[in-house]
C-alpha cells in the first residue's frame, strides 16, 4: 500500500478514493494508535470533529463518527468550520484528537482528512504512519478490540464553536478596523459565516462574495485559487483593500484597492515588519519554503531579518517555528502561521491581521506590499505523470541541469511532485518573465514526455 498521507492529510476523490470506509477505518486506526501512545490514559477520550460545506463531507463527517464512537472515543460535532477554527477548539477544548474534513483549495469532488494531537498540532510523520499500518492490519481482517456497554462513545453537537473561535479572533488583534471597506471572498467555503462575522465586528465595513455555500459549488471560480471576481468587485465597491480565503479557510491571499494581487510572500513580508514593531518577531526571523519568490529573500535582508527556508509545505514551515521558537511563517500561497494564536495557518486570522496593519498605519496595502518586489517567476502544474520519478530520471535531471546553466545567478528552478495532487510543479524564476516561461515550458514539456 502507498502511502495514504501526503503534505496535508489524507485526499482523494470522494466516495472512489477516499470512501465511507476509509475514513471510519482510518478513525478506528487514529483512536488506536493514540491510545497506544498514552494521549488517552486516565480519562475518557475527546474529540472534535468538523468539515468544510461539501456534500461529500455529509458522508464522511458520518464514517469518522462512527469510527471514533466506535473505538471508544467521545465526539464532539462542530459542523462546518474552518481548518483552523477546527484545530483551535481542540485545543481550546481539552481534546485529545481533532479531526477535519476537507480537500482545501481542491475542487468538490474531492475531499480529505486531516487529524490534529493534543492542542491542535498536526499529528508527526511517525504518527500517520502507524494510523495507516494499524488501518491496514484492521482492513486486512486483524483482529481489535471494541468496547461494548458504557466503553462506546457518545456524540453530541457543539454549537459554540462559532462564536467561541470568532472570540479568539478578535481577541488577537492589536487594534481595531474601523473606517476600512474590505470585500471578502469565501470560495463558498468553510468560512462563509465565521469571517464576514469576525471582520464586521472588529469594526470593518464588510462586503461579501463567494458566501453562499450548496454542498456543490465549493472554490467555483472563486477564492483564492480564482481572484479575478474579488479583483473586480473590490475596484466596484472602491474597498480599501479585498481578502480571498480557500475552501476550509486555512490560508489568505489579497488585492490592493487598485485590484493588483498581494500573494502569500508580500503578506508575511508585511507582518513581519509589523510584528518587528511590537516586539513579537523573535529572533527577528521569519520562515518560509523554497517556492518564496527571490524578491521576498531580498525584502527580509533589506530589512535586517532572517529567513530561514523549508520544504514545501505548511506542516515543515511550522515545523522549523516550534523546533527553534519562531512566531512567524508561511507559504506564497499564503498559508501563515502565528504561532502566538494559531497551530496551523488561518486565513482569517491572517486577513484580521493585514487590515490591523492598514489601519494601524493609515497607510494602504500597495503601499505597504511594496516593500517587497516579486521577481518573475513562472509555475506550471504537470499533471497525469508518475510524480514519483522526480528525483530519478536522469532525462529530467539532464534538462534541469542545462536550464540552471542558462539562468546562472539571475534565476533558479525548482522541481517538485504536488504533496496534495497526482502532477509536479514546474517552477521557474528569472530576472526576465519571457526568459522564466520560455525556461518553465521546455522543462514542463519534459516532465511529461520523461515521467508521462
Amino acid at each position: 500500500m502507498g502511502r495514504l498521507f501526503g503534505t496535508d492529510g489524507v485526499r482523494g476523490v470522494a466516495n472512489a478514493d477516499l470512501t465511507a470506509e476509509l475514513a471510519l477505518g482510518l478513525s478506528v486506526a487514529a483512536a488506536h494508535v493514540l491510545a497506544e501512545a498514552g494521549t488517552f490514559e486516565g480519562h475518557r477520550p475527546v474529540a472534535v470533529v468538523g468539515r468544510d460545506p461539501r456534500a461529500s463531507g455529509e458522508f464522511l463527517e458520518a464514517a469518522v463518527v462512527a469510527g471514533l464512537a466506535s473505538a471508544g472515543v467521545d465526539v464532539l460535532r462542530v459542523g462546518v468550520l474552518p481548518t483552523p477554527a477546527v484545530a483551535h477548539l481542540t485545543g481550546a477544548l481539552g481534546a485529545d484528537l481533532g479531526v477535519m474534513l476537507s480537500a482545501s483549495h481542491n475542487a468538490m469532488p474531492d475531499n480529505g482528512i486531516k487529524f490534529f494531537a493534543r492542542g491542535g498540532h498536526k499529528l508527526a510523520d511517525e504518527l500517520e504512519d502507524r494510523i495507516e499500518s494499524v488501518y491496514e492490519e484492521h482492513r486486512t481482517g486483524a483482529p481489535r478490540q471494541r468496547p461494548t456497554g458504557s466503553g462506546v462513545g457518545r456524540v453530541k453537537s457543539y454549537d459554540q464553536g462559532l462564536d467561541q473561535y470568532v472570540a479568539h479572533l478578535i481577541g488577537v488583534l492589536p487594534n481595531r478596523l474601523d473606517g476600512l471597506k474590505i470585500v471578502l471572498d469565501e470560495a463558498h467555503g468553510a468560512a462563509a459565516r465565521v469571517s464576514p462575522e469576525a471582520f464586521a465586528r472588529a469594526g470593518a465595513e464588510v462586503i461579501t462574495i463567494g458566501a453562499q455555500p450548496d454542498g456543490l459549488n465549493i472554490n467555483d471560480g472563486c477564492g483564492s485559487t480564482h481572484l479575478d471576481l474579488l479583483k473586480a468587485a473590490v475596484v466596484e465597491h472602491k474597498a480599501d483593500f479585498g481578502v480571498a480565503h480557500d475552501g476550509d479557510a486555512d490560508r489568505c491571499l489579497a488585492v490592493d484597492h487598485t485590484g493588483a494581487e498581494v500573494d502569500g510572500d508580500q503578506i508575511l513580508a508585511v507582518l513581519a515588519l509589523a510584528m518587528r514593531e511590537h516586539g513579537t518577531l523573535r529572533h527577528d526571523t521569519v520562515v518560509a519554503t523554497v517556492m518564496s519568490n527571490l524578491g521576498f529573500k531580498l525584502a527580509m535582508e533589506g530589512q535586517g531579518l532572517a529567513l530561514v527556508q523549508t520544504s514545501v509545505g505548511d506542516r515543515y514551515v511550522l515545523e522549523s517555528m516550534k523546533e527553534h521558537g519562531f512566531a512567524l511563517g508561511g507559504e506564497q500561497s499564503g498559508h501563515v502561521i502565528i504561532l502566538d494564536h494559531a497551530t496551523t495557518g488561518d486565513g482569517t486570522l491572517t486577513g484580521l491581521l493585514l487590515a490591523a496593519r492598514v489601519a494601524e498605519t493609515g497607510r494602504s496595502l500597495a503601499d505597504l506590499a511594496s516593500v517587497m518586489e516579486r521577481l518573475p517567476q513562472v509555475l506550471i502544474n504537470v499533471p497525469d505523470v508518475d510524480k514519483s520519478r522526480v528525483r530519478t530520471s536522469a532525462e529530467l535531471t539532464a534538462a534541469v541541469t542545462e536550464a540552471e546553466r542558462e539562468l546562472g545567478s539571475t534565476g533558479r528552478v525548482l522541481l517538485r511532485p504536488s504533496g496534495t495532487e497526482p502532477l509536479v510543479r514546474v517552477m521557474v524564476e528569472a530576472a526576465d518573465i519571457e526568459q522564466a516561461r520560455s525556461v518553465a515550458g521546455r522543462l514542463a514539456d519534459v516532465v511529461k514526455s520523461a515521467l508521462g
